[in-house]
């Protein structure tokens, strides 16, 4: 089954080619797609020769926004263009290492779950550069399994696979780092089988380039706030 691997960039040009020769060594049956969020650093460019010159030896699409529209936004376009069965995103950074994806996309290529989540929680191997951004991030896995009945460890993880049918039914419409709490209080509150694969994360600080912040928090918050009072069964056709 082809997996479709989604990259949300917006001025990821010092990382960005690091990921991409990463992904070669993945070995399994792949689209790339790159969502060039506006980026002003010369990474449109670069990809246009990349692709040009069939550098990498898999497929590899880029689209292109006009204007930065956010990582949600970002993703729900990465998502829409998927042509592989399973769904994964790919941070543009390299605090995730693509060594992890086929084991993340397993559960779901062998039938068992409907959406698995690459957990930075219960690897015992990873990294944070803020105890403050370790907390925010507990806090909000927390109010979505209190509120929701779940039981993630890592709601704001980036690596998130999906069924790609399924995802693409999910009426996603956030277009910050939000969207990281829509997925998965729309995960638990569809249902759908879920499951968590250790992963190993290094994160990187402010001065690399670290962009989601306080503020993001809040709007987490928010988010899951306000899908608790909203989300209704009959609005999906899962």
């Amino acid at each position: 089954m082809k997996t479709t691997i989604v990259i949300p960039s917006y001025n990821e040009m010092r990382t960005l080619p690091a990921v991409l020769k990463a992904l070669t060594g993945v070995a399994l049956e792949k689209e790339v797609i790159v969502v060039d969020d506006g980026s002003g650093d010369g990474t449109r460019e670069w990809l246009d020769k990349v692709i040009a010159a069939k550098e990498f030896p898999y497929e590899l699409r880029v689209i292109k926004h006009a204007a930065n529209a956010g990582k949600g936004g970002a993703l729900i376009t990465g998502f829409n263009a998927a042509t592989g069965g399973i769904v994964i995103v790919q941070d543009a950074d390299l605090e995730y290492d693509p060594a992890d994806i086929p084991s993340i996309v397993a559960p779901i290529a062998a039938g068992r779950a409907d959406a698995v989540f690459g957990s930075r929680m219960i690897s015992g191997r990873s990294e944070t550069y803020s105890q403050l951004y370790l907390a925010g991030n507990k806090f909000l896995t927390f109010l979505v399994d209190l509120l929701f009945g779940a039981r993630m460890t890592d709601s704001y993880t980036c690596y998130k696979a999906y069924s790609a049918p399924l995802l693409k039914k999910m009426n996603l419409v956030s277009t910050g780092f939000e969207i990281e709490a829509e997925l998965s209080c729309k995960t638990a509150f569809l249902g759908l089988r879920f499951e968590e694969v250790p992963i190993v994360y290094a994160s990187r600080s402010r001065q690399d380039g670290k962009k989601i912040n306080y503020k993001d928090a809040v709007k987490g918050v928010l988010k899951i706030m306000e899908m608790r009072l909203t989300l209704r069964r009959r609005d999906f056709e899962i």
